[in-house]
């Protein structure tokens, strides 16, 4: 698994579906941990981390986790040029998530309809064969949703829903947030100290 830096950046989608402490804390994960990452969020997204987590703006969210972190590590993309390049299968990278992910971006990755940054990376990252994991956040799921779900699975993708485990006997909800980050974490092989693995022991500790 990877130590400190990737060799190549993890591509961040975040867009609007609810989950925004998800993001935010897989985000500030990435950074600490110092993996180059390529960020975009949706318009929706903005709105989700304005709504949930209290941050409005990208200022906002470099703040958030740290500027000077920030700076060193993340690169930040406009959803709506779908010209930069995360969108180019020459340009290299350690796989993408998308966290959390709408079902709109499910449909849209499933059918291949990019119309969008994110969605033109996430069909990069099918076509290249990379990793692709997206984080659902959506209930109850319709036969639509889970025929999407499905379909991007079949193409290659990994599917980790926002759903926490709790035989880790979360104490708070950070506890419920780093359940799922910690396995997106796993899925991208970055190394991390977050939580217990199954068995008891805290790895790092």
């Amino acid at each position: 698994m990877m130590q400190g830096a990737a060799r190549h950046p993890v591509v961040l989608a975040i867009t609007g579906a609810s989950g925004a402490p998800y993001a935010v804390r897989l985000l500030q994960e990435l950074v600490t941990l110092q993996v180059p990452t390529w960020l975009i969020v949706s318009s929706h997204g903005f709105r989700l981390l304005a709504t949930e987590s209290d941050i409005p703006d990208l200022h906002s969210l470099r703040a958030h986790v740290g500027a000077d972190a920030f700076d060193a590590c993340v690169t930040v993309f406009d959803d709506n040029d779908r010209g930069a390049a995360p969108a180019s299968g020459s340009a290299r990278s350690s796989g993408m998530v998308v966290c959390p992910c709408s079902m709109g971006t499910v449909s849209a990755i499933a059918h291949g309809t990019s119309r969008s940054l994110v969605e033109r990376a996430a069909d990069v990252a099918l076509k290249e064969r990379r990793r692709l994991i997206l984080v659902p956040r959506e209930t109850p799921l319709s036969l639509i949703h889970l025929e999407n779900l499905t379909q991007v699975t079949r193409a290659g993708a990994t599917v980790i829903p926002a759903a926490p485990g709790f035989y880790h006997k979360p104490a708070r909800i950070d506890d419920l947030v780093d359940f799922i980050v910690a396995r997106v974490l796993d899925h991208l092989d970055v190394e991390h100290t977050l939580g217990k693995r199954w068995g008891g022991e805290i790895e790092h500790e």
